[in-house]
């Protein structure tokens, strides 16, 4: 009754990973595991713990939870199931404990309602569907009553501080007695932290983001503080054709006739570049790419895997309102923005011009093809940070400050 269903699936949902409950669990279970667990259930006998742990054994191979991760609900139950999964290599990045009052729990249990079509939850009070077919068919759900609720809280405290020592270092309280929004910020913000070492290595930081999100301006300031050299994809390529290199002179057709760019170029521009001893003994700051996974893996292959990742997240509004009305001064070289730095006199305004890039056209097409890839990117760089970067850039700054200077998280 914390609701840990309703979070898990909004968990699920938001990072695109595998749903594990102890129900699903038997549903999907291989033939044998099942008929073994159902014969459990039916003689209404706990299921053993080897048999729960070669069910749970089987369905973490499956490619959902190799790929994409998953999530477990409701389990384990005893400590000595835990300690079982440990044996197994079985061991969460994060364990999230949904707590709230024994009398809040027992009055949630009591406004519960199924629908047994979806298997999704309602409440009478606080979450009541609007369309009028799921009312009808809600129904009450098995073991809500009173004297049902306070059997399995009994159950609950007897085993929850023997299951939560064995996730000591990975765990994190949350108030369930809040509304479930709340609850899932809360969730989300723990899953998207790292566990610290106290091992500082040379930051190599790749900003990712729509266009618009300020990726430049934050690549600037981090690099202006803190000494790495800023490396900007498209930068180096114009750099490279200017000198007429062997790379740049291999671009150069691709962006005479506006064309993608052939990964292998574009990786041979960025090597020659990051592998120089500037950037590996000062950190650098890389902005304009990734765009696709593929090109992440190949950064890997090329050793210039990195350390910190981050994610300017930003509605696609926002981004055409700062860039469709900003415009440049061709006289003196300012830039102008119509509503938050609009020219002091009409005779500036009147010779503004926008580069064709800032059309909403343009902006929308460029949105379209960074969504096109993001979510590869975001399932690739599992421990990438997100903040929102439609906010004050001194605000976002503050925030990649405080990632950047802490020490790196431990598995690097």
């Amino acid at each position: 009754m914390a609701g840990k269903h309703s979070i898990s699936k909004m968990v699920c949902g938001r990072l695109r990973t595998a749903h594990i409950t102890p129900d699903n669990l038997v549903q999907e279970a291989d033939l044998k595991l099942r008929d073994k667990a159902e014969e459990y259930i039916k003689a209404k006998k706990p299921i053993p713990t080897e048999v729960w742990v070669s069910i749970l054994q089987e369905r973490m191979k499956l490619f959902d939870c190799v790929k994409k991760g998953w999530v477990l609900e409701g389990f384990p139950q005893t400590r000595q199931e835990a300690l079982a999964l440990q044996e197994l290599g079985i061991y969460p990045k994060h364990c999230v404990v949904l707590d709230a009052p024994d009398t809040v729990l027992i009055e949630r249990a009591a406004g519960k309602r199924i629908d047994p079509k979806t298997g999704d939850v309602y409440h009478t009070t606080f979450d009541w569907p609007n369309a009028t077919d799921i009312q009808a068919r809600l129904e009450e759900g098995p073991g809500q009553s009173e004297p049902e609720m306070v059997d399995k809280l009994v159950k609950y405290h007897r085993n929850a501080d023997g299951i939560l020592r064995c996730y000591n270092s990975v765990i994190k309280v949350i108030n369930a007695d809040q509304p479930k929004a709340d609850v899932f910020s809360h969730v989300m913000v723990f899953l998207q932290s790292q566990p610290r070492s106290n091992t500082p290595r040379t930051p190599r930081i790749i900003l990712l983001g729509p266009t618009g999100a300020g990726k430049g301006v934050q690549a600037s300031l981090l690099a202006n503080k803190y000494n790495f050299v800023k490396v900007s994809c498209g930068q180096l390529i114009k750099q490279a054709i200017t000198r007429e290199t062997k790379a740049g002179m291999a671009a150069k057709p691709y962006v005479e006739k506006g064309m993608i760019m052939p990964d292998n170029i574009v990786l041979n521009i960025l090597k020659e570049r990051m592998c120089q001893l500037d950037c590996q003994t000062r950190g650098w700051v890389l902005k304009g790419y990734p765009y696709t996974r593929e090109q992440a893996e190949q950064l890997d292959k090329a050793g210039l895997a990195p350390n910190r990742v981050f994610f300017l997240d930003i509605p696609n509004d926002s981004v055409i309102e700062r860039l469709t009305q900003r415009a440049v001064d061709p006289v003196t070289g300012d830039q102008y923005h119509m509503l938050y730095n609009p020219p002091r006199t009409q005779e500036i305004k009147d010779r503004l011009v926008k580069h064709p890039k800032d059309s909403e056209e343009e902006v929308r097409k460029r949105l379209m093809q960074y969504h096109a890839y993001v979510e590869e990117l975001v399932d690739y760089y599992v421990d990438a940070q997100h903040m929102i970067a439609d906010q004050d850039p001194h605000t976002v700054f503050e925030y990649l400050e405080s990632m950047t200077v802490k020490p790196l998280p431990r598995h690097y």
